[in-house]
């Protein structure tokens, strides 16, 4: 990984500690037991993605340090309406939601967690920088089914005990990797979803095949999702003839004038072999 992408990732990580370390004195959280049981029964993050074919997370993200704002179905200037799109994914056909809530560098938060628990029937990831089990009760409490762990964030201890916290509050776990190395972590833990972001560190460039060269390392019966890069059909076909589970689609269904329409298109093909 290059000094630049970890003085990037670094700094992300100290605002985030900062952030969760004044959220805890200000409003300390317990755990509702009794609401987790009635989620686990109603929503499982892990079934929606575990079916036949190839399940779509859409999400839901206002903006990307790098892209700005993402949303092509809001005026200029002005923030896209969340139960709008959300509604949209699911009217599309997406299997689960993925709302980014870090604030500082993607201008989400824990409210956007809340609406789209409000406006979507379908389990919610909790997309941001996991540091704390402080925030996976926030998690919990805001209606998310499962949380984002990303391998290079953590120790291998850090991810160890986030994970086993997380799955203790009955929250399903989708861990991050970007390397073989990073595999290997993730899977030395027992995590049973497995994420492959696309997107290279050291550079930053995208390339989708980053998860095709994974594929041989993965368990039979681990989940894998295909994260970032993916924007047409005929990807989501490949990765589907890979062995891959899932797709996380973001920023080419925020700027999308018809979410639903861009959702459904992505899964276009099955129908064809039907």
């Amino acid at each position: 990984m290059s000094q630049a992408a970890t003085s990037v990732l670094d700094r992300i990580l100290a605002e985030t500690r900062a952030q969760v370390e004044q959220r805890k004195r200000e409003r300390p959280l317990t755990v509702d037991r009794e609401g987790i049981a009635r989620a686990g029964r109603e929503r499982s993050f892990r079934d929606a993605l575990a079916g036949e074919g190839m399940a779509v997370i859409a999400e839901f993200k206002r903006r990307s340090p790098s892209a700005g704002a993402l949303s092509a179905s809001s005026p200029e200037g002005e923030q896209p309406d969340l139960g709008q799109v959300v509604s949209a994914y699911e009217r599309g056909g997406a299997a689960a939601v993925s709302v980014l809530t870090e604030g500082p560098n993607f201008s989400g938060s824990l409210d956007d967690l809340r609406s789209a628990r409000e406006r979507c029937s379908l389990p919610l990831l909790r997309k941001d920088f996991i540091v704390d089990p402080y925030q996976l009760r926030e998690a919990l409490e805001a209606g998310a089914d499962a949380v984002l762990l990303i391998v290079a964030a953590l120790t291998a201890a850090e991810l160890a005990s986030l994970h086993a916290g997380a799955r203790a509050l009955s929250l399903d776990v989708l861990v991050e990797v970007h390397d073989r190395e990073e595999l290997h972590t993730a899977l030395a833990i027992g995590a049973e979803i497995i994420g492959v972001n696309n997107r290279d560190l050291r550079d930053f460039s995208v390339d989708v095949a980053r998860t095709e060269a994974l594929m041989d390392d993965m368990p039979d019966a681990t989940i894998v999702v295909s994260e970032s890069g993916i924007a047409e059909p005929e990807q989501v076909r490949r990765l589907h003839d890979r062995g891959v589970s899932a797709v996380l689609v973001g920023e080419m269904l925020m700027r999308s004038a018809d979410p639903a329409a861009a959702v459904r298109a992505l899964t276009a093909w099955r129908r064809e072999m039907i």
